[in-house]
């Protein structure tokens, strides 16, 4: 066995054999397996519970798109101050390291959102042309698909936004050649 080098690094080892976890890309699979799952859920739920719930309010589904502005707006800036548009100030690490934690925790709650207003659709749509209910519901659960797409979408986004601007481009899911 070989002693270590400078850095602490042992001979023969390159940059990309750091043994540190890293933050990898979220993955559009992972995020559509969730929606799939809680729209599953969410469909059950609505069939044992559609007669007792009160009308779907559109305001839940039209804050999640104001949050999907927001967040797309975000990334703009982030973006900008990552890559030092005109003289912008830089990105101290740890408020990209937030920004990226956001995006993740945005996609997956996005597809949560987005898989259970999948679930009312699919118990209302069949419905919405005898129950007027049904029908109005139906057109609320689509704006709330919407909007949670939205955010997903803004939260990838983001997560694009926050790469630093010498990394190459990531089109493998985060694993490098070796």
């Amino acid at each position: 066995m070989t002693a270590p080098g400078p850095g602490g690094r042992r001979p023969g080892r390159g940059p990309d054999d750091d043994p540190r976890p890293t933050v990898r890309p979220t993955r559009v699979r992972d995020v559509a397996a969730i929606a799939v799952v809680a729209a599953l859920l969410g469909n059950i739920l609505v069939q044992l519970t559609y007669g007792s719930l009160p009308t779907l309010p559109v305001a839940a589904a039209v804050v999640v798109a104001v949050l999907a502005a927001a967040e797309a707006a975000g990334g703009v800036v982030l973006r900008r101050r990552i890559e030092r548009r005109n003289g912008a100030v830089p990105v101290p690490p740890l408020v990209a390291a937030r920004a990226v934690l956001l995006a993740k925790a945005s996609a997956v709650g996005g597809a949560v959102v987005a898989g259970l207003w999948v679930g009312v659709l699919m118990h209302t749509l069949p419905r919405a042309a005898v129950v007027v209910a049904a029908f109005r519901d139906s057109v609320v659960a689509g704006v709330g698909v919407v909007s949670a797409l939205l955010l997903v979408c803004a939260a990838f986004w983001l997560e694009h936004c926050c790469r630093s601007p010498d990394d190459p481009d990531d089109t493998d899911g985060g694993i490098r050649a070796g």
